[in-house]
C-alpha cells in the first residue's frame, strides 16, 4: 500500500515509499515507542497508527496524534489518513476517519482538529461526512473540528 501511494499524497507525506517489507517490519517497534511518547523526533507528539484492512489487504492508513503542538494547530491537526489509490471512491476514507474519531473519543480528545488542503475536495467531503465543521480556510489549508 505504501509503495502504491508513492512519496506523498496531497498533504500526506509517505515515509515508507521504497522500503522493503523487511525494513518496514523493523520500524514497527519505533511506532510503538512513538505511541507511548518515547524517542520522539523534535517537534513531534505521541501518535498511534491504525490500518484498515479489507479481505486481508490494507486499504487505508491513519494516524491519531494524542495532543497538538503549535505546528499541528496550524497544519496537520489530530488526524492524518490516506487511502490506497486503487481503493479510492469506495468509502474507505470515511470509514477510517470514523474509526479514528472513535479512538479519539476513547482517549478523551473531545475536540478533534482535522486539516486538509483547500483544493482536496475528496478529503473535504470525507471530513464533512464525519461531522467536521469548517472553522477557517487560511493559507490554502482548511481547518475542521469534530466535537464529541
Amino acid at each position: 500500500m505504501m509503495i502504491e501511494i508513492g512519496l506523498g499524497d496531497g498533504s500526506f507525506a509517505n515515509s515508507f515509499p521504497t522500503q522493503s517489507l523487511e525494513a518496514f517490519s523493523k520500524s514497527l517497534p519505533h511506532f510503538v515507542e512513538v505511541a507511548h511518547g518515547m524517542n520522539l523526533s523534535v517537534g513531534h507528539v505521541p501518535q498511534s497508527i491504525y490500518w484498515l484492512y479489507v479481505n486481508n489487504r490494507p486499504v487505508a492508513y491513519g494516524e491519531l496524534r494524542h495532543h497538538l503542538n503549535d505546528k499541528l494547530r496550524e497544519y496537520g491537526g489530530h488526524v492524518g489518513y490516506t487511502v490506497r489509490p486503487s481503493e479510492r471512491g469506495k468509502g474507505y476514507g470515511k470509514a477510517i476517519l470514523s474509526e479514528l474519531l472513535l479512538v479519539a473519543k476513547g482517549r478523551r480528545i473531545n475536540e478533534v482538529l482535522i486539516t486538509c488542503d483547500d483544493d482536496n475536495q475528496r478529503s473535504r467531503r470525507v471530513i464533512e461526512s464525519n461531522h467536521g465543521i469548517l472553522s477557517e480556510i487560511k493559507n490554502g489549508i482548511c481547518k475542521y473540528w469534530v466535537k464529541h
